[in-house]
């Protein structure tokens, strides 16, 4: 049963570590790509408003996707480990 403990309280920890970065990384590349936009560093055409184009289309799932497709396999492992805790007590 520790071990158990132990894969879900790492896997809670790595996932929710992993979706808070995902959301603030798809965030900045976003704000990047508007900055950009508004004239600064070139404005568009610009090579810095090509490099903000290609990191918004990467950002754009990131902060979309990733965190809750994390919350789905957090949850999934929740329920798979309740399922199997029992025979992992001898409790067949």
């Amino acid at each position: 049963m520790e071990t158990l403990t132990g894969v879900l309280m790492g896997s809670l920890i790595s996932a929710f570590m992993l979706a808070v970065m995902m959301a603030n990384a798809g965030g900045a590349w976003d704000n990047a790509k508007k900055y950009i936009e508004r004239g600064n560093l070139g404005g568009k055409g610009s090579d810095a408003h090509k490099a903000a184009v290609v990191g918004d289309t990467i950002g754009d799932p990131f902060k979309d996707t990733s965190g809750p497709s994390l919350n789905i396999l957090l949850k999934l492992l929740a329920i798979v480990s309740l399922v199997i805790a029992p025979l992992l007590a001898g409790g067949v």
